[in-house]
């Protein structure tokens, strides 16, 4: 069996976001992350694959093709046995407890996708996206998360809305912000995180009581910043230290 035209005219279109909404449907490549996808409550459509890659399901699910036919509709320098495309899952209720955070514009597919993985390592169940976020579905992202997409809940909304309403204590990370090593950060809360250019916007910067920041101790001061995904890293840290 080889891949139709209007299956690679699909497999084309879902690398916009306009279509994988229209569709539902995203793109997740090789092994190891579609193996994750597959054993979780993400319901798969379809299955491009050569036939070294072993699987159960269906045969009607399932697409088996030449390493040169996954060569022209993967977006991998290396295709990796497998493409496959998965149902985007329904939202879940958000739910006002633990740690939950939330991103302001980030741009970065990379960015996005290794702070997804971050929550998984921290056990961050809950990540608030604002609208102008890169979607989690994108191919990059997905291919940055290394599965641990399918463990955490992503939601896109009205972020300063959404924060508003919250009962729950919100921080910013600014770089004007109190010490990180000097606050006393609860246990339930949002850590908001900003824009890789920007930081967090002007509009929330207003709304939000508690600013945390990095401190620098490098003897030059002459670092501008640190990348959003390392500094997330470092805050989550501080956040889960008495956990």
């Amino acid at each position: 069996m080889s891949i139709s035209k209007s299956q690679l005219k699909l497999i084309t279109s879902l690398s916009q976001k306009k279509y994988r909404q229209k569709h539902n449907l995203f793109i997740a490549e090789g092994i190891k992350v579609v193996n994750e996808l597959l054993q979780s409550d993400f319901e798969v459509a379809l299955i491009f694959c050569t036939n070294e890659f072993k699987t159960s399901l269906p045969k009607a699910k399932i697409v088996r093709v030449s390493e040169t036919e996954l060569n022209k509709i993967s977006s991998l320098k290396s295709p990796n046995k497998v493409l496959s495309l998965f149902k985007i899952p329904e939202d879940k209720p958000i739910q006002n407890s633990g740690l939950i955070l939330a991103l302001d514009a980030i741009n970065d597919p990379g960015n996005l996708g290794t702070i997804i993985r971050l929550c998984d390592w921290f056990g961050i169940s809950q990540l608030i996206c604002s609208k102008d976020t890169v979607d989690c579905y994108n191919q990059k992202v997905v291919q940055a998360s290394m599965g641990s997409l399918t463990r955490i809940s992503i939601q896109y909304l009205d972020l300063k809305n959404y924060l508003d309403k919250s009962p729950l204590p919100t921080f910013i990370a600014d770089m004007n912000g109190e010490n990180i090593y000097k606050t006393n950060v609860p246990k339930e809360g949002i850590l908001v995180m900003g824009n890789e250019a920007n930081g967090v916007s002007e509009e929330i910067k207003n709304q939000v009581q508690h600013k945390i920041s990095i401190p620098r101790f490098g003897e030059t001061q002459k670092t501008e910043s640190l990348n959003v995904a390392m500094a997330t890293a470092i805050l989550i840290s501080e956040f889960k230290r008495d956990m």
